[in-house]
């Protein structure tokens, strides 16, 4: 199967290996308006996408002839979904890096993993079992409402507001100061979010959506 997808613009994405998280990843690319040619060798996967993705393929992604008669050359982006085969997951980002995609993502499944594969040109490592982990920790505390890390340190929460915090202004209350976060918006209940400003009042009973480095944002997830 070829896939005729004509512009090679950033609105199209290659995702190889479909399956849990491959395949959530394409149907939300789906859903947001991307282009999307999945890949995988098994064609009984292939064949449960083929009604739900704009192109889908049965191929062997670490053969570089199979990606280039698909069209992969044209896709200025790919997603490697494989993690548990290490093998066939550097082979297809080797694949790809000959092929000219510009802006690759991958799935590892370790830590020694992600280093071959940012040795051999991803430019995205992503670790879906240990990000779910910490994040389901921090949520069963019960301090954090959500919460996301990324791989540099640096952290992204919804959190209650502290009671000490009601009724003032964010820069009244001083949190990146005394937390080193960054309150990015406020959410009160049954209201659209709202952007956060110096002179935001905090209201009673609050969510905020505050940033930062992870230690700072777990410090003030604390105190909340």
């Amino acid at each position: 199967m070829s896939a005729d997808n004509g512009t090679g613009t950033e609105d199209n994405v290659v995702v190889i290996g479909l399956g849990r998280f491959g395949g959530a990843v394409a149907k939300s690319l789906l859903d947001l308006g991307h282009e999307v040619l999945g890949i995988d060798e098994n064609q009984e996967i292939v064949q449960d996408w083929g009604d739900r993705l704009t192109h889908v393929a049965a191929a062997d992604s670490t053969d570089e002839d199979a990606l280039r008669q698909l069209g992969v050359p044209d896709f200025t982006r790919a997603v490697v979904g494989i993690g548990s085969n290490i093998e066939a997951s550097v082979l297809t980002v080797v694949a790809l890096t000959e092929l000219g995609v510009g802006d690759i993502t991958a799935k590892a499944s370790s830590s020694k993993h992600g280093k071959i594969l940012r040795s051999i040109g991803v430019h995205h490592v992503v670790y879906p079992e240990q990000a779910m982990g910490e994040r389901v920790a921090h949520l069963i505390t019960g301090k954090m409402l959500d919460f996301i890390e990324f791989d540099d340190g640096f952290a992204i929460a919804k959190v209650r507001a502290p009671r000490d915090a009601a009724g003032r202004s964010l820069a009244d209350v001083g949190l990146r100061t005394h937390y080193g976060v960054t309150v990015v918006g406020v959410k009160r209940p049954g209201a659209d979010f709202e952007y956060a400003r110096p002179e935001t009042v905090v209201p009673r009973g609050c969510t905020l959506i505050v940033a930062g480095p992870t230690a700072s944002v777990e410090r003030f997830a604390a105190v909340t």
